[in-house]
């Protein structure tokens, strides 16, 4: 199969890639490097230095033929999708329609889209949030990421191109960029490698769902053939505070510097966590990683790299 991984030199992306070129496929990856590093590039892979929304995605899609597209670029910042809500859409509405109008063009038969559970649902009022739960977000990356399963949506029914939605909780683990503001794991460990205080923005009791890349992984996998214009919560549904995901990450490298408080972010929503059931009944994925192993595996992978 010939698979165009956007955003393929990303944290999640660049998993994804090895995970599909172990399994035989010939794989392209798009990035523009913003955030995704060349270091994470799989040589084995056909690599294009491009924005999603540069016309020159025409001429990939005509060269390699591609059957499917994990769309995994964006601009994936919560904060800074609030301070510029232009450039959150000009990224993540305008550039996923130039990859889907290729799609149409050239024949692809199917797009995964990595969507977010911790920010479509809004702040939900029942726990865990299914997949029918009602689709409020309460940031501009919140109503980008639910715009585009709209697209999707029109896209399928009105030219028949196939689709499946991740709705992820919080991804963590090798590779995760422990320099931006998403990925708190990453900053973490960076943080207390360095024996650096780390910060907690807002009171620390805001809760979220932490699901190791590994897991995400064979869930797209698995996605690449099942689960036909659905979409699926791909998290642990086991609700993590920030305060205790520190003790946690203090606890495996034994270091417990105390933190700092700083103010509530704007745009963050306070409580989240996925119930997953559909994924097990429908693709019969769970996750399989817990939370102190996943840790464990994170930390080898940045103490490995600091030295």
């Amino acid at each position: 199969m010939n698979v165009l991984v956007t955003g393929g030199a990303g944290f999640i992306g660049s998993n994804l890639v090895d995970a599909y070129l172990g399994r035989g496929d010939d794989v392209v990856i798009v990035d523009d490097l913003s955030s995704g590093k060349k270091e994470n590039i799989n040589p084995k892979a056909k690599f294009y230095h491009l924005d999603i929304q540069d016309p020159g995605i025409e001429e990939i899609f005509k060269e390699h033929k591609i059957d499917l597209v994990n769309h995994h670029a964006a601009q994936i910042d919560v904060r800074k999708s609030v301070v510029d809500p232009i450039l959150d859409a000009r990224i993540n509405i305008i550039g996923l329609l130039n990859i889907l109008q290729n799609c149409i063009q050239y024949g692809t038969k199917k797009v995964i889209f990595a969507s977010s559970g911790g920010v479509v649902y809004g702040e939900p009022e029942i726990l865990p949030a299914r997949e029918d739960y009602p689709l409020i977000p309460l940031s501009p990356y919140g109503v980008t990421k639910l715009t585009t399963e709209k697209y999707l949506y029109y896209y399928h029914n009105t030219y028949g191109l196939d689709y499946t939605i991740l709705r992820y909780g919080n991804v963590y683990g090798p590779r995760q960029d422990p320099y931006g503001e998403a990925g708190v794991i990453a900053i973490f460990i960076n943080k207390l490698l360095k024996r650096e205080t780390p910060t907690i923005y807002g009171d620390g009791e805001q809760v979220r769902d932490y699901i190791y890349v590994g897991d995400v992984v064979k869930a797209n996998l698995l996605v690449s053939a099942e689960g036909s214009t659905e979409a699926f919560n791909i998290g642990t549904g086991i609700p993590t505070s920030v305060n205790k995901l520190l003790k946690k990450v203090q606890g495996v490298m034994d270091c417990y510097l105390d933190p700092i408080y700083g103010p509530k972010r704007p745009g963050e929503i306070y409580r989240s966590y996925l119930e997953c059931q559909k994924a097990k009944e429908y693709l019969g994925w769970t996750a399989e990683v817990g939370l102190e192993e996943g840790l464990k595996k994170t930390l080898e992978f940045f103490a490995e790299k600091a030295d």
